[in-house]
């Protein structure tokens, strides 16, 4: 059977027991064919929140294909239970624009997994407030939309530029922004707009370290353990939902600038296995945290 067959059902509702049941059974009696299933909470449930949540990535027969078809069929077990449930066809691929600064390590590593075949997307766009990685994505032949912003711009001149960011998105249809070290404070309109599907990407020291060279700081401090952190844009600057984290050991012999090479190698790594989470709906929010299904 085809790919073209193959859908994702991601859901959430409160936690009681006989969702597995209901819903692996209601996908059976369909005749569809359940290649991967993973769950989190079952009868306990998450302490937090008494949430539960499932990913089920099936093979359905061509009578149900289509979304549509697959959502009438869900209707009353969504109700039953008050399921968040949402179908996503594993052909249709998300698209993604990108977002960038004046450092292009993340950029450039998440250009060359998409072109490799190992981030199944769509990116019709990069976005930058330089133009330093014009010749980049030129290179790549994706769209490079330069939208400036002049040192010390006040918030109705930033706004102005998120507008026209916003317009880019609806018109591109973007399912994803990917902050790839775009050292910009969002608007909290603009974060309302993004919620749940706009990813940042920062080294691990904040709250210490703030402002220009953070791996330069840390060094004259002696850190010993630098790393990064992948995590949804909310409002609450670099506080949202985090989706991967990694670490790695530095010592005395590094210079500044060894150890700043060793944050951009962790921080590509981890942003590209949020992104590759996320695209694969491997992500589920569970209010301020991510549950992630691997």
């Amino acid at each position: 059977m085809s790919r073209s067959h193959e859908f994702i059902l991601t859901l959430a509702c409160r936690d009681t027991t006989g969702i597995v049941y209901a819903v692996s059974g209601l996908l059976f009696q369909a005749g569809c064919n359940i290649i991967d299933s993973q769950q989190f909470g079952d009868v306990q449930g998450d302490d937090a929140t008494g949430l539960f949540f499932m990913r089920v990535h099936f093979a359905a027969p061509p009578h149900l294909m289509g979304e549509g078809v697959l959502q009438n069929l869900f209707s009353h077990v969504r109700t039953q239970y008050g399921m968040d449930a949402r179908f996503h066809a594993v052909v249709d691929k998300p698209r993604l624009l990108l977002m960038v600064s004046q450092h292009g390590h993340c950029l450039n590593d998440l250009l060359y997994r998409w072109q490799s075949g190992q981030l199944v997307v769509d990116i019709p766009a990069i976005v930058s407030n330089h133009a330093n990685f014009a010749p980049l994505a030129e290179s790549y032949g994706i769209p490079f939309h330069h939208l400036p912003l002049p040192n010390g711009a006040d918030a109705a001149t930033k706004r102005l530029q998120e507008q026209r960011v916003e317009a880019l998105l609806a018109a591109e249809r973007i399912d994803l922004v990917v902050l790839a070290r775009y050292m910009q404070i969002l608007s909290p309109d603009f974060c309302a707009s993004l919620t749940g599907r706009a990813i940042n990407i920062h080294h691990s020291f904040l709250p210490s370290f703030k402002g220009a060279k953070p791996y330069f700081q840390a060094h004259a401090r002696g850190v010993k353990l630098i790393g990064a952190t992948a995590h949804y844009v909310t409002a609450d600057l670099d506080e949202g939902p985090i989706i991967e984290q990694d670490v790695e050991r530095v010592d005395h012999a590094m210079s500044a600038e060894q150890i700043t090479a060793v944050g951009r190698d962790i921080e590509c790594g981890v942003l590209a296995r949020a992104v590759r989470w996320h695209v694969e709906r491997r992500v589920l929010m569970n209010g301020h945290k991510s549950v992630i299904f691997r």
